[in-house]
């Protein structure tokens, strides 16, 4: 039983401290609440909102699974789709980002931070509905407190979902004498009818709208596009166009929770001054995860919750990059990286003549025919780089820390575009409102309207969300994935959904999923 505890320890020990709201730091001073090495007593904590606010910032800290670390979730499953392929330095560079590309992933090489980091999360947010009700503090905060934890950890049950399938539903704290290794896997359904529960119940809780201190926080917009794309999920359709509508508003407009999209496409993946950086929490953001270089992230705990730095950034940069020293050399100054995330030839055909192409494409091999720079070839190169999240030397930190982990562009979870073509696509691909909702986006580049079709939208959302991590699931959803991912070795009945890592079964009661 002693490997369990990847499951279920996060429900004992103590907050990892990390992610922090735009100004406001967690609190060191429940570290004086630990007893000893690894343990972590929670009765003599959750006695004020101050220690409250403190264990629920380390509820938003698994947000930075998405592009934090190594193990990121969005370098991971753009590897997996056909926009993509793994790259790095070798075909052993990664033992799960090259098992996802050519669909060789087994229970031995699958991470076990995907299944271990969320878990946790969840026991964080276990403990925060559970400890929050006995607090010192208003009844309004205590309410806005758990609401976020639940759609939080509502979230994080999606996600678990949509990588796993077969999962154990905990909703309580669970101590290291009980049974844990007895918690048996839900029926899918139930999970789902759990989590789209939390959140409607939540939301009235929640802010309207977030500002100031608040910006990264969890309000009701942010909720009903989380619920919304649950329900797409769980291929309620009704309901998830109900809730995106009420996030989107009119098309091309202003939401009542104050989103629009931005005017400018390249905007959304510019980094600003580090002070006051106008790019961050921008309109169109929906969920976006805070990443900063002050957190002086270091290998010695890179990838294991503490580390702040986006790690996307330096992950895809080409390796061994140089600018050559010519007269009047236009070329962008990129630190070098290591090459995972290379561009396939055919994504590059499909975008051609779309303006999102050089937003979302950077042309290495161009530049060096150009006699503009050079780089080293890694694994699987194509001479194109995802240029959405590509490290500048501007950017590299000077703080203390390697800087490549140490770089602070934000990354956005959900936006209003994609949430725009969700709704089309939840309204089956037809009528008035998804016509306009699929024409907001085109026209914000200033493409010419197309008629609408779910092919359109699946096309829209290729073009759009290009290397933002959807794609992989996007097309899993739709049932594209064996004929779009056959040349990866995609298996139908088998690949849509990952195995459980092998560390995570002994001595429990929980199955390995089919094919594994």
């Amino acid at each position: 039983m002693k490997n369990k505890n990847f499951i279920y320890k996060g429900l004992a020990v103590a907050f990892l401290t990390g992610l922090s709201f735009t100004n406001m730091g967690c609190s060191d001073s429940y570290l004086d609440d630990v007893q000893n090495s690894g343990s972590f007593n929670t009765d003599l904590y959750f006695q004020n909102e101050q220690q409250s606010f403190s264990a629920l910032v380390s509820v938003y800290d698994l947000l930075r699974k998405y592009s934090g670390g190594f193990e990121n979730s969005v370098t991971f499953f753009n590897a997996g789709s056909d926009d993509f392929y793994s790259g790095g330095g070798n075909s052993n560079d990664g033992a799960g980002i090259q098992g996802l590309n050519n669909y060789m992933i087994n229970p031995n090489t699958m991470p076990a931070s995907y299944w271990r980091d969320y878990y946790q999360g969840i026991a964080r947010a276990n403990l925060l509905i559970e400890r929050v009700p006995s607090a010192n503090m208003g009844d309004d905060i205590k309410k806005r407190y758990i609401a976020e934890a639940k759609v939080l950890r509502s979230l994080y049950y999606f996600e678990l979902l949509r990588m796993f399938g077969n999962i154990p539903l905990i909703l309580k704290s669970v101590k290291f004498d009980d049974n844990y290794w007895n918690i048996p896997q839900a029926n899918p359904n139930d999970v789902y009818t759990q989590i789209e529960s939390d959140i409607n119940a939540a939301i009235p809780d929640l802010m309207m709208v977030s500002s100031g201190n608040d910006k990264g926080r969890i309000t009701q917009g942010t909720a009903r596009a989380i619920l919304g794309k649950i329900y797409l999920y769980d291929k309620k359709m009704p309901q998830a166009a109900a809730q995106f509508a009420e996030v989107n508003g009119t098309p091309g407009g202003t939401s009542q929770y104050g989103y629009k999209l931005v005017a400018n496409y390249a905007d959304l993946f510019k980094v600003g001054p580090e002070l006051s950086d106008p790019y961050k929490f921008s309109t169109e953001s929906i969920l976006e995860v805070m990443h900063t270089n002050k957190g002086n992230s270091d290998w010695g705990f890179w990838g294991q919750g503490k580390d702040e730095g986006n790690s996307i950034n330096v992950m895809v940069g080409p390796r061994s990059y140089s600018l050559k020293n010519i007269p009047n050399n236009d070329a962008p100054d990129i630190y070098s990286g290591w090459a995972f995330n290379t561009v396939t030839e055919n994504f590059v055909t499909f975008m051609q003549g779309d303006p999102r192409l050089d937003v979302t494409v950077f042309n290495a091999k161009k530049l060096v025919a150009d006699g503009k720079i050079t780089y080293s070839p890694a694994f699987a190169d194509t001479g194109y780089f995802l240029n959405k999240y590509l490290p500048t030397n501007a950017l590299k930190s000077s703080l203390p820390g390697p800087a490549e982990l140490n770089f602070r562009q934000n990354y956005i979870a959900i936006r209003l575009a994609d949430t725009y073509l969700m709704e089309a696509e939840a309204l089956g691909g037809a009528g008035a409102r998804a016509q306009a909702l699929l024409d907001a986006v085109r026209l914000r580049v200033g493409l010419a309207s197309v008629p609408i079709s779910l092919q359109a939208i699946k096309d829209e959302r290729r073009r759009e969300l290009a290397g933002e991590g959807h794609r992989w699931f996007d097309l899993v959803r739709w049932g594209d994935a064996p004929s779009k991912l056959a040349f990866k070795g995609f298996k139908a009945n088998k690949n849509e959904i990952l195995p459980i890592p092998f560390n995570e079964l002994p001595n429990t009661v929980l199955k390995q999923n089919p094919g594994y």
